[in-house]
Parts: structure tokens; sequence; C-alpha cells
């Protein structure tokens, strides 16, 4: 008799309203084995495993992705059916041993994982997970095959974008009984090998890894060896393509180039895209330079005008002799000095003026004095057109002041 998921669902987790159980189930994309374990988890106050962080280790963001396009083309290779009679007889006296075989694994992980959770869920070393998978696959299924992508799963997808390169993903399954010919006798293939290397990306992971089984639960392959084509179409990665079952070399290779030629427009507006909008932001930043360049004339010129307005208005400089002298001597801030005579009487805004007009003076500063510190009040200012005289600001006869850069 069928059982439908949702009574399932209900008669695993004993919750009696149905139309809950499908909302739940709902909420899990319908993974009826996440879905009894984050039930049972709340009922103990253990964490949720549906929603996981978005990056963990400073993985990069996964670029926008859209995993099943109207247009995608799914390729599915059945199993060439047994040939001869005692291949026929082979087939149907196996045929139930390794049903009940792979049903009993598949209720006996399902029971594993309703009591302890997966720990494939919990993705902590997506590198450790990829490189692991490389030094095990050359070590049990040899050296030749196309060239693994040395990162992440996020950090090839971001690549595949940047660089505007179509990648393929292939998912490893151990279990699987096509397995280990198609590694050694297709991806082995050195055909298929030039292919991949010049035309693509080649990221592969072992499913039964946390990163193999997170690519898995996105992709959501049905048998293996599984194929994944991956390319930037609208700003986003789209699986163009997926290939599912034992499939061979060349057909392999038939496949993935017309399944290249269908989206490489798609590759080539981008390109276009991605030149046009350098070329706009060069041409935008040269426009910007050359703008901050005629701005900074401008101002030097403005500056230099001011210059020679405010020296006109500095009083001349009295004698040393006279009674009401004031003596400063100003450090600018790259450390020369310069001098001048005052009457305690003027304003400090002739002090002012006669620091602004000096070459190595910055355009932005103030001036102040070095024990006890305190700034000289002598930048004239709209409220305060006549800043304090020198003998009204504190100064004595002989002074030491210092220009200090605002913008320092």
């Amino acid at each position: 008799m069928f059982i439908s998921v949702d009574h399932f669902y209900q008669d695993l987790t004993g919750i009696e309203d149905i139309d809950r159980c499908k909302g739940i189930l709902r909420e899990h994309n319908w993974d009826i084995e996440i879905a009894v374990q984050d039930t049972f988890n709340k009922r103990e106050g253990a964490p949720n495993v549906f929603n996981q962080p978005e990056a963990v280790n400073n993985e990069p963001r996964e670029p926008s992705m859209n995993l099943q396009p109207t247009d995608q083309r799914v390729f599915t290779v059945a199993r060439p059916p047994p040939q001869g009679i005692y291949q026929w007889l082979y087939h149907v006296i196996i045929f139930p041993f390794r049903f009940v075989y792979s049903t009993l694994l598949d209720l006996v992980r399902f029971t594993i994982r309703l009591i302890r959770p997966d720990p494939r869920r919990n993705v902590t070393d997506p590198l450790g997970d990829v490189t692991r998978f490389i030094n095990s696959y050359e070590e049990t299924l040899g050296t030749t095959h196309p060239t693994f992508y040395q990162g992440s799963y996020s950090q090839a997808l971001n690549d595949a974008k940047r660089e505007l390169r179509f990648l393929c993903v292939y998912l490893h399954g151990d279990d699987h009984q096509d397995t280990g010919d198609f590694c050694r006798n297709t991806l082995g293939n050195q055909d298929l090998i030039d292919f991949i290397n010049t035309r693509m990306l080649f990221w592969a992971c072992n499913t039964n890894s946390p990163e193999g089984f997170r690519v898995s639960r996105a992709l959501k392959e049905n048998t293996y060896p599984f194929l994944a084509l991956i390319v930037l179409r609208q700003n986003k990665m789209t699986v163009v393509a997926r290939i599912e079952g034992p499939i061979g070399p060349g057909e392999l290779i038939e496949k993935l180039e017309r399944i290249l030629q269908d989206n490489e427009a798609s590759l080539i507006a981008a390109r276009a895209e991605r030149e046009e909008r350098d070329f706009t932001q060069t041409l935008r930043r040269e426009q910007d330079a050359a703008y901050l360049e005629s701005l900074k004339a401008d101002q030097e010129k403005e500056r230099e005008r001011m210059k020679e307005e405010l020296k006109i208005e500095i009083p001349e400089e009295p004698a040393v002799d006279d009674p009401d002298v004031v003596r400063i001597v100003l450090k600018l801030p790259h450390g020369s000095r310069i001098e001048r005579r005052f009457l305690k009487n003027q304003s400090l805004k002739f002090l002012y003026y006669f620091a602004f007009c000096h070459e190595d003076c910055p355009d932005d500063f103030h001036v102040v004095t070095n024990f006890p510190r305190r700034t000289v009040p002598c930048e004239p200012s709209k409220n305060g057109p006549d800043p304090p005289s020198f003998e009204e600001a504190g100064l004595g006869k002989n002074e030491m002041l210092f220009v200090q850069d605002n913008e320092a």
C-alpha cells in the first residue's frame, strides 16, 4: 500500500494535524529526513539543522544562482541492458539480493540519522573536504583525470563568474556501482581531459563529505555518475545542463560540446557587457582625474590670488627696538621656521595672513602654543572678522608658536 510523504511524516512524529505536517514538510523542501530530525530536535531543545550559516571559515558568498532554468538540458543515460544469456541470468539472480541490500542499507542509514544528526550537514572545512577527495581519488583511481579545481564550491563559482568560464561540477558517489568504471574509462580518457581542461573549470567532491553533500543537496542529483554544467547567464550562475548516468567519453564530449555551443551566446553577451562597463568606468575615472586636476589648478590659482591680496593687508614690520614689538617664531609642519615682528595691539589675523602666505604652509591649519597647549585664535571668520590682538591673546614679547595641519 502506498503511503504519502505527509502521512509517513505524521506516523513518525505523532503529530495529529495533517495540515501542520504538510506545512513543516514545505518549510523543509519536503525533505522528510531533515523535517523529522528538526522536529525531534525542537522537542529536545537541540539546535535546528535545516538553516545553516551562509558562509563558514571566511568562505566567499556564493553568487546568485538559478538551479532550474526553464531551458535546462537534462541527459539521463541508462545502464546498458545485459547482453547474452549469462549476463541476463546473472542479472536476474543478483537483482533481488542487490535490491534487499540497498533497501536495508537505506533504512539503517535513515534510522541512524534520526537518532544521531548527520555530520555531513555541518560544513566546517570545505577546502579540506575537496583536498581530501582529490588525494583519495588519485590514490585509488590514479592521477589521469581532468584538472580538479583546488578550492571550495563557492570559490569555483566565483572564479567561473569572474573569468566568464563554464564550470563543470562532478559529484562522486563512492557506493554507486558505476562510479569506478566512469572514473577510469570516462574521466581518465585523454580526449575528454584535453576538452575539459581547455574549455572549462572542473570542480569535484565526494558526496560523503560535508562540502560534497551540501552541493548534492543544492543540485539534487538523481543518480551517479552526475555532472552539472554551470555558466553565467543574465547575471546569475545558471545550471544549464545535467548529465546523469554511466556515459562514455565520446558521448560526453559530444554532449558537452553541444551545451557549450548552445550557451556560448550568454558568455559573449556577458563579455560585451563587462567590456562596456569597464570602458565606462575607465572613462569616468579619466574624467574624474581630469576634473580633479583642473580643480587643483583652479584652487592653486585662487590660493595665489588670495596670497597676493593678503600680503597687501599685512602692515609693515615694526622696528626691532619698538617698545610695543612682539617677536613671533613659527615652526611649520615639515620642521622649518619663519620669523616676523608685529605690534602687540595688532590683530592676530595678520599672524594668520603671514603664515598662510608662506609657500610651505598648509592650506588648512591652526596655530597653537606649546606649553600650556592651546589654540591661538588668529583665523578670521564671518562671525569674528577681527580676532583679538597679540596682547589680548596673552602673548609676550617673544613667542614660539606651531603651525598644525588640520588635514594631517
